[in-house]
C-alpha cells in the first residue's frame, strides 16, 4: 500500500491545535510529515522500534486516522517531545447499533517528565476530541489500575490466553480435511475476507466493524508491532471456507492466532495441523489462541487439551452516558419486547450516584433518557465506573453486586435490570 502524503485530505487537520502550558511546555497535535516522524521517534524511544514503525504505519497508511488525533507535549525552546498519546478511531457493533470508539493509544512520557500531570493534560484534550467527534466510547489496552483515574474500567475481553502444546496436536489432518488447501491471503482476497469476517461477527454481541479500506490496510499497509499474516482455507475447488490470522508480535513465546472466521470441523482440523507446522518452522514452543471463547476453532481445540491461562480486558470509558443510552434504544426496546416486560410503561432510574438517568418507557418504547442530576433512588444504584462493564455485558448485575456492596438493586427491579443489561459475548479483533 502506498503511504499517504501528509497533505492527503483525510490527514489534513480540521483545526490546527496548540495550547501553551506552564513551565515552557506546549500541547500540540501533529501537523505535517516532520511532526509525524518526530512523534514516531519519540514513541520508539519509549516503547521500542516496533512501536515507532507502527506509529508511522497508522499515521500514513491507516484509512481513518487523522493528524489532529495525534497529540504531544513538547518543550517550547528545544522542541523536544516529552509526552504523547493518540486517538485511534474504531467503529463497533453493539448488537445492531453502530458505535464510535476512540482508542486512547500509544501513551508515554519521558522518565524525567513523569509525575507532572502531563498524561492528565493529554487525556483532557483526548476527551475534548471524543466529545467534538461524538464518540460513544473510548477504549485502552493500558497498564493495570492507572487509567481508572481518567474514568476507564475493564469491560471488554482482550488478550485471551488459550494455549495448545504442540505434542498434543496431530501432524496430519483427518481424511475429510486432506483435500483442503491453505495459502496466504492477498489484497485480491479482501471481498471474501469481508464476508467471512462478517459471518463470524454475527456470533458476537459486540464486535469491531471493518470496511474495505481497513481490510486493505491490514493486508498490506501494516508495519511494526501489529504486523500480521492472514491465511485462507480453501476447498478442493478453490472456494474459500475460512481464514485465520497470525500476529507476528505479541505476548509470550508461542505462535499467536489472533483472529479466526467460522470453521467447520474439517477446516478447523486442517488449520491446527498447519499452525503446528508453522510453529515448528518458526521455532515456537506452543500455540496461543487469542480468540473469543465461543469460536469454532477454540471449541475444537478442547479435544487437544487446550489450557486457559487467564485473560486481560479492554478498559472502557463512556463518553456521554445519556447519549449512549439514547443511541442503543433499539437494543433496549428489543430486549424489553422479548421479555416478560413487553409493553413496559415505567420510568427506570439508573443512579450513578453523582448523576442519575431517567429512562421513560411507554408501551415498550424508550421515549426519552434524561439526566435528573443527583438522586437518592434508582432501580439500580451503581458507581459510574462500573456502568461500562454492566452496559457492555462484561459483568452481570448479580456479579457486580456480589463484588461491590455499592452496586444495589431493589428485589422488584432486579429482573428488569437483568433484561435491560444481560451478559454479552464480545471480542474486538484488532483493526490496525
Amino acid at each position: 500500500m502506498r503511504p499517504r502524503k501528509a497533505s492527503d485530505p483525510l490527514l489534513t487537520p480540521t483545526t490546527a491545535f496548540t495550547r501553551p502550558l506552564d513551565n515552557g511546555l506546549i500541547l500540540k497535535s501533529i501537523r505535517d510529515k516532520e511532526d509525524a516522524e518526530r512523534l514516531a521517534l519519540f514513541n520508539g524511544q519509549i516503547f521500542g522500534a516496533g512501536v515507532a514503525e507502527m506509529t508511522r504505519s497508522l499515521i500514513f497508511n491507516h484509512p481513518h486516522t487523522r493528524l489532529e488525533h495525534w497529540l504531544y507535549i513538547e518543550e517550547a525552546a528545544s522542541r523536544q517531545i516529552v509526552s504523547a498519546l493518540s486517538l485511534i478511531p474504531w467503529v463497533w457493533r453493539y448488537e445492531d447499533v453502530l458505535l464510535k470508539s476512540g482508542e486512547l493509544g500509544v501513551v508515554g512520557t519521558l522518565e524525567a517528565y513523569r509525575k507532572r500531570g502531563l498524561i492528565r493534560t493529554l487525556v483532557s484534550r483526548h476527551k475534548e476530541l471524543l466529545r467534538e467527534g461524538e464518540y460513544d466510547l473510548s477504549n485502552i489496552q493500558g497498564n493495570p489500575y492507572f487509567y481508572r483515574q481518567f474514568g476507564y474500567e475493564y469491560a471488554i475481553p482482550l488478550e485471551a490466553n488459550f494455549h495448545l502444546e504442540l505434542h498434543n496436536l496431530p501432524d496430519a489432518p483427518v481424511e475429510a480435511a486432506t483435500a483442503l488447501q491453505i495459502r496466504r491471503a492477498s489484497r485480491d482476497d479482501v471481498p471474501v475476507l469481508m464476508v467471512l469476517y462478517d459471518e463470524a461477527a454475527k456470533t458476537l454481541d459486540i464486535s469491531a466493524v471493518r470496511d474495505a479500506e481497513t481490510w486493505r490496510y491490514l493486508i498490506e499497509g501494516v508495519t511494526g508491532d501489529t504486523e500480521s499474516e492472514f491465511w485462507l482455507v480453501l476447498d478442493a475447488a478453490g472456494k474459500p471456507r475460512g481464514y485465520w490470522r497470525i500476529a507476528l508480535e505479541g505476548f509470550g513465546t508461542g505462535l499467536i492466532v489472533c483472529e479466526v472466521s467460522r470453521l467447520n470441523a474439517a477446516a478447523a482440523e486442517a488449520t491446527v495441523v498447519k499452525l503446528k507446522q508453522i510453529a515448528v518452522e518458526r521455532g515456537k514452543p506452543s500455540i496461543r489462541l487469542n480468540l473469543p471463547a465461543n469460536c469454532d476453532l477454540l471449541q475444537l481445540a478442547k479435544t487437544w487439551h487446550v489450557h486457559h491461562a487467564g485473560a486481560y480486558a479492554w478498559q472502557m470509558h463512556i463518553v456521554d452516558v445519556g447519549r449512549l443510552l439514547r443511541k442503543i434504544a433499539p437494543v433496549l426496546e428489543r430486549r424489553i419486547a422479548n421479555s416478560t416486560y413487553s409493553g413496559l410503561n415505567e420510568h427506570v432510574i439508573i443512579n450513578l450516584y453523582r448523576e442519575a438517568f431517567d429512562l421513560h418507557f411507554d408501551h415498550g418504547k424508550l421515549l426519552s433518557v434524561n439526566s435528573i442530576g443527583f438522586s437518592e433512588r434508582g432501580e439500580i444504584n451503581i458507581p459510574p465506573l462500573l456502568f461500562a462493564p454492566l452496559l457492555l455485558g462484561y459483568r452481570s448485575r448479580e456479579e457486580l453486586s456480589a463484588m461491590y456492596p455499592d452496586v444495589s438493586c431493589w428485589s422488584r427491579s432486579q429482573p428488569l435490570v437483568d433484561v435491560l443489561f444481560p451478559k454479552l459475548a464480545s471480542f474486538i479483533y484488532n483493526g490496525y
